[in-house]
């Protein structure tokens, strides 16, 4: 058929975008090219990556820095793409700059191979990650890392907790992060040159919250807690270790608009929006802020504060589709739910 233009509607033949597009989705590697729209995105590497990611610009200056030198041709070709260790106190954003530099690179948020090394603290447990050698119990089972990277060798690599492993199994890191690659126990040499490794560690994050230290004296004795626990030998392979700072009120608010996204798209589905007054916002931030455990409580605020009571009153009917939902505080922070205007259509 053709269109009043005089075009086909359907292509009648398979030219090389078609098949690209095929062995992606096959493989899971990008086979865009280095075109300009790429190159114009890593250099606003950044601002994407702040859409995301709240209050740690230090730590997303320097991810993207060593990114965009590996982009270039900069960086050793036989070395994973980046490697970097994130340290700093629960809930300040380090897994989810994990997943945002997986959705920035590969297009996909599931680019992300995380492995808890909470799970690798006894020394057989190696076994796990490239497989067990022949005679023993599972060998004819893959390892979890290596038949991860295999089948995705384009992938955020996320070692979570690693200060938890056993250091045998820190050994298996160090060819890793020296050669770009790891044989598994069948043979197999599997390549982590396409890939980012990122560890993340809690360690020194007491003084990372401590009141009165300036941040030359955190970063000081942070380094000295990594240096005391982790051998020379790892610490050197490792481009960069990022310190992520703790969040502060200012934040928490804007990691609150960031959470109500997803909610006000499900919601679009029904041609419903939702808003917040400043008052609103204000109380889920106070709800969900804990110098502690960082933005963690703020989601479950959420849940309770918002989403819970909002599904109650969907259910009541008392809001249909095409409806604004203006959501307001009360004097004591409780959150109120009332029609505003309709959607313009």
């Amino acid at each position: 058929e053709r269109s009043k233009t005089g075009r086909a509607l359907v292509k009648e033949e398979v030219d090389e975008h078609d098949i690209a597009e095929v062995v992606s989705r096959w493989t899971g590697v990008p086979v865009s090219r280095m075109l300009e729209g790429e190159i114009e995105k890593l250099l606003h590497m950044e601002e994407r990556l702040r859409e995301r990611v709240v209050g740690q610009d230090q730590a997303i200056e320097a991810v993207a820095n060593t990114v965009r030198a590996a982009r270039a041709g900069l960086q050793d070709p036989n070395r994973p793409l980046g490697s970097f260790l994130f340290l700093g106190p629960t809930g300040v954003g380090k897994t989810e700059t994990a997943r945002a530099l997986a959705e920035f690179l590969f297009d996909d948020e599931q680019a992300m191979i995380r492995i808890d090394m909470s799970e690798y603290q006894e020394k057989h447990t190696v076994s796990r990650l490239i497989g067990a050698p022949p005679g023993y119990v599972g060998y004819d089972e893959a390892g979890q890392l290596t038949e991860a990277v295999r089948r995705r060798p384009y992938s955020v690599v996320l070692f979570d907790e690693v200060e938890k492993a056993h250091p045998e199994v820190l050994n298996v890191l160090l060819q890793l992060l020296d050669d770009g690659r790891l044989t598994d126990a069948q043979g197999r040499t599997v390549d982590f040159r396409n890939t980012i490794v990122i560890m993340t560690s809690n360690l020194g994050s007491q003084w990372i919250t401590e009141v009165g230290l300036s941040w030359d004296e955190i970063k000081e004795r942070v380094s000295e807690a990594v240096r005391q626990h982790f051998r020379p030998e790892l610490i050197n392979r490792i481009d960069e270790i990022v310190i992520f700072s703790p969040l502060g009120m200012e934040q928490i608010k804007q990691i609150v608009e960031i959470q109500l996204r997803g909610l006000q798209k499900r919601l679009a589905d029904r041609k419903m929006t939702l808003t917040l007054t400043p008052e609103a916002e204000q109380a889920l931030a106070r709800g969900g802020f804990d110098p502690v455990y960082g933005a963690r409580p703020l989601k479950r605020t959420i849940q309770k504060d918002l989403v819970q009571p909002l599904a109650v009153q969907l259910l009541q009917g008392n809001f249909h589709d095409g409806e604004n939902i203006l959501v307001d505080a009360d004097p004591e922070g409780a959150l109120t739910f009332r029609a505003a205007s309709p959607v313009a259509a």
